[in-house]
């Protein structure tokens, strides 16, 4: 059976994406994890991956054509699979790109019956499934954190059905379909991979009972459409580490519109939303309006609930198991690959940091945001990339791609793991620009308001722990990035001046490198190029 792939939902603002560049072909056979576009959305360009094994028998819209969120853009099947009853239901679809080779003769006979006679299809019963979006590039599967609607409950195109916890960040699912909600097909607190079937929705009444059956090609981890009402609430043992959802503000007109995420950030923030002016569509509320709205009255403080310590008895063994986060399995899956298939080598440098300490004084001076040297690293780094543009590139299976921009990831540690906000075109903008927005992005990440544009798309990635006392340290490559900059604190040692001895302050740098694109001695002269800027930063300011 073809599988259908739509245009995702790549961010919490996205209508719409723009086929930058198609990464195969009517003809070509694809693996599950292979890029099929690159995809232009409102905040960054992202790769649509097809999740399925077959031969791409179909593309519904041309490089630089764009398609609204959840059209057919491709179909992947077996050769010669008829695919007409597909591009019949999707309004959007481009049939002058259909090939003669992508669809059998057959196809041209009327009433042609594509599929066995004991399946039914979507299609045939006249409803809309919903599967699990890809919310951001590094996603395999997402965590369903609520339902915000039940079985038999009328919805609209631009409702949440729910809210799903990523690797990154936690975001919304959006049925873009009016109708009744027919089916949940993961409970609260459960998680289904990418393009696994979540929810149909269709006419109330409408018996999907033969639809069910082999709905995911996995054992659907679902309940039937009968019990669906009951699972969708969540159990209070199995969410207790979730935030419960808000009690909804009330209006004049009766329920206001506004997304469950942005009900919860409000009350955190103490703020009435009533007195929020909704961007979304007919008005509705977002979280972006919540983040934005400011008010004179303090925000009620959040409530903590204090974890009791746990009691050691001497002599006793025990342990805890700790469940993993999204984001956590994803830092293992990631960095395990980037370990065991790129072929690290570490070059070590010890730079002088005299200077750079009189300059940050002076420079905060006038910086209308403190600039740390973390920010000057960053600044460094972007400037020395463009002198070396070879360490600002990624493997990429047959080829190397080097970058003409620069964006440059700072990893910050989260209790739930590692994430690396991307700073965008570094080279291009000033100490204090830079000190600025990584201070917004950190916050953001701390907050858990980070979206996909926010953390991907870097070409170079520095990993600080000198804040920590860590001397020195090796990093860990961070896909697609060819290198990884390790840095410790900034420690004063005893030096030999002439007759006598002084003292220096001096900060240790490990650059990881991927050798299949970096060899030793291009890594080597980046080095020496970065230690000049950190060691006279006013040549950063020429």
């Amino acid at each position: 059976m073809a599988e259908v792939i739509r245009m995702p939902l790549l961010s919490d603002t996205m209508t719409e994406g723009k086929i930058v560049k198609w990464n195969k072909k009517i003809g070509d056979s694809v693996k599950s994890d292979d890029s099929l576009a690159d995809v232009e959305t409102d905040k960054a360009t992202m790769e649509v991956v097809g999740y399925a094994d077959g031969t791409l028998l179909y593309i519904g819209v041309k490089e630089g054509d764009a398609a609204k969120v959840n059209d057919i853009i491709a179909i992947v099947g077996k050769p010669g699979e008829d695919i007409q009853s597909y591009l019949s239901n999707n309004a959007t679809a481009a049939p002058a790109a259909v090939t003669p080779a992508a669809v059998t003769p057959a196809a041209s006979a009327p009433q042609q019956q594509s599929a066995p006679a004991n399946t039914v299809t979507p299609e045939q019963l006249g409803v809309t499934v919903i599967r699990m979006p890809l919310l951001s590039d590094t996603m395999v599967s997402g965590k369903i954190v609520q339902w915000n609607k039940k079985v038999g409950d009328v919805v609209k195109a631009d409702d949440n059905l729910a809210d799903v916890e990523t690797d990154k960040a936690t975001m919304e699912v959006v049925g873009y379909t009016d109708g009744t909600l027919l089916y949940i097909g993961v409970k609260d607190g459960e998680s289904a991979k990418i393009n696994d079937v979540i929810a149909i929705i269709g006419k109330a009444g409408t018996d999907i009972s033969a639809l069910l059956p082999g709905i995911n090609d996995t054992p659907a981890k679902t309940s039937t459409p009968s019990t669906s009402s009951t699972s969708s609430t969540p159990s209070t043992a199995s969410t207790s580490s979730t935030i419960a959802s808000p009690e909804p503000f009330k209006t004049t007109e009766g329920r206001l519109k506004a997304s469950p995420l942005a009900k919860m950030l409000a009350k955190e923030k103490g703020i009435d939303l009533t007195q929020v002016q909704g961007s979304g569509d007919g008005g509705r509320i977002t979280k972006r309006d919540v983040d934005e709205f400011k008010t004179p009255v303090a925000a009620a403080p959040v409530q903590v609930a204090a974890v009791p310590a746990k009691a050691f008895v001497a002599g006793q063994e025990g342990y805890t198991d700790t469940q993993l986060t999204s984001m956590r399995k994803t830092i293992a899956r990631r960095l395990g690959e980037s370990m065991f298939t790129a072929p690290h080598f570490y070059l070590k440098m010890e730079i002088n940091m005299d200077n750079a300490m009189k300059a940050r004084v002076q420079m905060n001076e006038v910086s209308p945001t403190k600039i740390s040297f973390q920010d000057m690293l960053i600044k460094a780094c972007a400037l020395a990339l463009k002198k070396h543009p070879a360490v600002n590139s990624s493997w990429m299976g047959e080829f190397i791609r080097t970058y003409d921009h620069v964006h440059i990831g700072s990893a910050i540690a989260l209790p739930e793991g590692l994430i690396v906000p991307v700073l965008r075109f570094v080279d291009q903008k000033s100490l204090s620009q830079i000190a600025s927005e990584s201070k917004d992005l950190y916050d953001k990440a701390r907050n858990k308001k980070i979206q996909p544009q926010d953390f991907t798309g870097n070409t170079f990635t520095i990993s600080n722990l000198g804040m920590m006392d860590i001397d020195d340290f090796t990093a860990i490559i961070n896909p697609p990035d060819s290198c990884i900059l390790a840095v410790g604190k900034i420690k004063e040692i005893v030096v030999k001046k002439g007759d006598g001895f002084t003292t220096t302050n001096v900060m240790k740098l490990t650059l990881s490198c991927d050798h299949r694109s970096v060899d030793g001695a291009v890594g080597a002269s980046f080095l020496q190029t970065l230690k000049k800027y950190m060691e006279n930063p006013v040549t950063m300011l020429v």
